[in-house]
């Protein structure tokens, strides 16, 4: 019977230690970066077992510091946020079969933002941006699948436009009061077993070669520590509009995958639900630094 407690002590802590040492490791492969997404809870799993554990007091507390100082990492976050900027946008995930969109239209219009970004835009709750056209008359709109578009909507006039189709991305290009910038729609894949990873490979170096500044609201499916978010704020030049807060819940676990980013970061602020199974975002960002 100790036999048997050993190898479940040694079985539980392996698979705690490989998980969450994994969980770092998404430029190697993205399970990584799923992995990520639950790095919080894996971490705190991780230090309790191990200090429970009978095995000497320098590995218990070792294992317990560096758990510690990941979970510090990610809650500090939750107090990092940048000034706020002159350009308002409202990033929401709709839910395919969002009904509340009379409720989802006065909430925008109350928040009053520059632009909108939607994801999961269906025939069922398309009547969402034909209510807005009035206020934001300038809307574009791309194929993600045969039954689901990503958009963006602008109260300012608009220059170009640009569509990824199948890869959750669409853009326009935004005349503003301080000038002209991109801002982008992005409905990112899960990394893995999905194909967040080669979604990246095809847009990053796309929103990486435009020469004005960059905008990207979406829901990224992914936390803003992992590898693919750290890489597309390099290859954009952009920055996360905070502080960190939950949008959206996988397995029970509440997880920040709903974002803004813009060259200067911004604040940001939740949105209700809202008949969607993601909270809104609307940040205030820096757009020309």
């Amino acid at each position: 019977m100790k036999r048997v407690k050993r190898l479940l002590v040694w079985g539980v802590t392996l698979a705690l230690a490989l998980a969450f040492f994994a969980s770092f490791a998404g430029s190697a492969h993205p399970v990584g970066d799923s992995l990520a997404a639950f790095r919080l809870p894996l971490a705190i799993a991780f230090a309790l077992w191990t200090i429970w554990s009978p095995w000497p007091y320098w590995i218990r507390w070792s294992v317990a510091v560096l758990c510690l100082a990941a979970m510090g990492h990610i809650v500090a976050q939750k107090y990092v946020s940048h000034p706020p900027g002159p350009v308002t946008i409202y990033q929401k995930n709709l839910l395919y079969q969002n009904d509340q969109t009379d409720a989802l239209a006065a909430d925008i219009r109350d928040a009053g933002p520059d632009l909108v970004a939607l994801q999961e835009l269906t025939s069922r709750n398309a009547a969402l941006v034909k209510d807005l056209r009035a206020d934001y008359p300038h809307q574009a709109s791309c194929a993600l699948t045969d039954w689901a578009r990503v958009a963006i909507l602008s109260r300012w006039p608009v220059e170009g436009e640009l569509c990824v189709e199948g890869q959750g991305l669409v853009g326009i290009q935004v005349v503003s009061p301080e000038g002209t910038f991109w801002a982008f729609s992005l409905h990112g894949f899960w990394p893995w077993p999905h194909g967040q990873a080669g979604q990246l490979q095809r847009i990053l170096p796309l929103l990486g070669g435009l020469e004005d500044p960059v905008v990207i609201a979406g829901d990224f499916n992914m936390v803003p520590w992992s590898h693919a978010l750290r890489h597309t704020g390099q290859v954009t030049g952009t920055t996360r509009a905070g502080p960190l807060f939950p949008t959206f819940r996988k397995m029970g676990v509440p997880l920040p995958i709903d974002h803004v980013y813009a060259p200067g970061g911004g604040r940001a602020t939740p949105r209700g639900l809202l008949g969607s199974d993601h909270a809104g975002v609307l940040a205030e960002i820096v757009v020309f630094e």
